[in-house]
């Protein structure tokens, strides 16, 4: 019976090791010398109404905002500056472009803002032929808000077909003709000799207009014989692209400012093809941009920019959407235009490498080192709940910044996004490098240096809803001296908005301790966590301290703990333990006599996560331990 119950005991005791083991060896590499890339720091963006006071803007660290407001540029008409708002009845307001900008140019110079020419063919005339939807229900929504009521429609309220007005307005009485050279002809209302005297170089980002692809529906009120052929579109994109360059070469183009998922693989209901061969959307376009350029030498297309409303079933599911962007192994659950790539209706793959699949498209018509980057000007991060929303976030930043995206928008702005932003806005440095997870669907890093590589940040994202996890750090490719180094961590924010400025936000400040280039952390769940670093590049891929595997035992441990070094040199060695702080709390000189496992005796240390380094002559090591009382 003794037997017995000995033989369950340490069968239970393994699976306690095996579980403990499981849940703490999240190992993370980084190279200084590998992958590195220069951030863009207009992915550090938003879609914004410049709404609140400069100072703000300045401490949250916006360095982009895309002000054209979507779907109401399309009718802009910056002479009167007027728009016609799609999902409002068509009514034309009041909006001027020219006092934003003069805003922001003289409250924050440091910030790159978006506007976007009109392609459409029509834009706002007046405001004379409204919609008078203060008699109609006292300006209250209702389901046909959309409905084509200006210039004198009427409205349907049978209850059926609710964006149907039952008598159109005239398009004619509150829009009139705008072709290419009136819509570019704003360079020169603003830059121009005469003109409002901005500087361009901080107004260089332009939108194709908005959403072009769907305009049969959100201005279907000049659409409405429906979506014009894409070939039509592409004329027009062309001609307004190089009017604008014609007049400013040094602006970005960026297009074609796609509407979703959908979209990106299809024109409307068109099937494209090309002397007998058929191209989804996206690659038509790039197609187009890139024969025109070599036509021409004028250059249609500086940014591909696109729009992602990521479609999430769960959390979890909304935790992976990152994926979609370069990740070919990912099945996207949400992926629907993609089974048309091919011209058919193909379900056999949900893989959408949306970004990659672009960057494999421009290396095609262009050649290698076109110099075309990526943009996506709308997203949202789906879930409203703060942890969720922050995550998110913080995952798209990380991951933008490692594949050299230039801007990023996000259009939904959740409770949680202004402190991702912050952090890594100003903690993140400007050129990323290589950072590979042991668990990278769970906890990611990503880390950047400075220019001479004596500043390094590495940010730590836990995606994991319910555990912390329990992260050992090797840094290769960089001297960081031993010692205490600061942390910055966003964890558990609560439901209402925390970031109030530089100095009252929710960043939680502590400290790890650094030895022989390696620090262990533990991160809570749904948590970013910025360790922040002073370094020297060693200019080879490794340091001189490699590290060596050793194993721990038993781990989770009460006692005795023993150290397998696996060597069969005998020497001296050092033992340092830190706890999850980074604070020191054990250090012993020993001698290993390369056979002998080497015990730690740890009764009395505190329950909890431990990191155990061995210091050899020319090896460190380093693994983690749970102690259990």
């Amino acid at each position: 019976m003794r037997l017995r119950r000995y033989c369950i005991t340490i069968l239970i005791m393994l699976c306690i090791v095996a579980t403990a083991s499981k849940a703490q060896e999240v190992t993370i590499t980084i190279n200084a010398n590998q992958n590195k890339r220069a951030v863009s720091p207009y992915i550090y963006g938003l879609n914004n109404n410049y709404d609140k006071p400069a100072q703000f803007y300045k401490d949250a660290g916006v360095r982009f905002s895309r002000l054209n407001q979507g779907n109401n540029a399309t009718k802009y008409n910056w002479r009167k500056k007027i728009s016609s708002h799609p999902d409002w009845y068509n009514n034309v307001y009041a909006n001027d472009w020219d006092a934003k900008s003069l805003k922001i140019a003289n409250n924050n110079p440091e910030m790159q803002a978006m506007w976007a020419f009109q392609l459409l063919g029509r834009v706002a005339s007046n405001t004379d032929h409204n919609f008078n939807d203060w008699a109609y229900n006292s300006s209250q929504w209702w389901q046909g808000v959309n409905q084509n009521l200006a210039g004198g429609g009427t409205p349907n309220t049978s209850g059926k077909d609710n964006g149907k007005a039952a008598v159109e307005g005239d398009v004619e009485l509150y829009t009139e003709e705008w072709p290419a050279d009136s819509t570019v002809e704003i360079l020169n209302h603003w830059f121009g000799s005469g003109g409002l005297g901005l500087n361009k170089n901080q107004f260089l980002y332009w939108n194709m207009d908005n959403e072009a692809d769907v305009w049969n529906g959100t201005h279907d009120d000049v659409m409405s014989d429906g979506l014009l052929p894409a070939s039509e579109f592409m004329d027009h994109y062309i001609e307004v692209a190089k009017k604008a360059k014609a007049l400013y070469p040094d602006i970005k183009i960026c297009g074609p400012v796609t509407t979703s998922e959908w979209q990106w693989f299809k024109w409307g209901d068109e099937s494209i093809r090309v002397d007998g061969k058929y191209y989804c959307w996206f690659e038509y376009f790039i197609k187009r941009c890139a024969e025109e350029e070599k036509k021409s030498g004028v250059r249609v297309l500086d940014v591909f920019d696109i729009h992602h409303y990521p479609y999430a079933p769960t959390n979890a599911d909304a935790l992976q959407n990152h994926r979609i962007f370069y990740d070919k192994t990912y099945n996207y659950p949400g992926a629907n235009g993609l089974n048309t790539i091919n011209g058919g209706w193909d379900t056999s793959s949900k893989k959408e490498y949306i970004f990659q699949r672009i960057n494999d498209w421009l290396d095609k018509h262009y050649g290698a080192n076109h110099g075309i980057t990526l943009g996506l000007s709308e997203w949202s991060p789906g879930p409203e709940e703060p942890n969720l929303a922050s995550v998110i976030y913080s995952t798209h930043l990380g991951l933008f910044a490692n594949n050299g995206v230039e801007y990023f928008t996000p259009w939904s702005w959740m409770t949680g996004m202004w402190e991702s932003l912050h952090l890594f806005s100003k903690y993140a440095k400007v050129y990323s490098v290589s950072s590979t997870s042991s668990s990278e669907n769970t906890v990611s890093a990503y880390t950047t240096i400075t220019e001479n590589a004596d500043s390094t940040t590495v940010i730590i994202v836990n995606r994991d809803t319910k555990a912390e996890q329990n992260v050992v750090v090797n840094l290769n490719g960089l001297i960081i001296s031993n010692g205490s180094y600061n942390m910055l961590q966003l964890a558990s924010l609560p439901a209402n908005e925390t970031f109030k400025s530089e100095t009252d936000n929710a960043l939680k400040k502590g400290s790890v301790a650094v030895a022989s280039n390696s620090f262990a952390i533990s991160v809570p769940a749904l948590s970013t966590t910025a360790v922040l670093l002073k370094s020297e590049p060693t200019g080879v891929n490794e340091i001189n301290n490699k590290s060596e595997e050793i194993k721990l035992f038993p781990n989770p441990v009460s006692n005795r703990l023993y150290v397998d070094m696996k060597q069969n040199v005998a020497e001296p060695i050092k033992i340092v333990i830190y706890d999850r702080e980074g604070r020191k709390i054990y250090s012993s000189q020993r001698y290993c006599d390369g056979v002998s496992s080497v015990m730690v005796d740890v009764s009395t240390i505190p329950g909890g996560s431990y990191l155990l380094m061995v210091e050899k002559t020319h090896v460190t090591s380093a693994k983690s331990f749970v102690v259990i009382r």
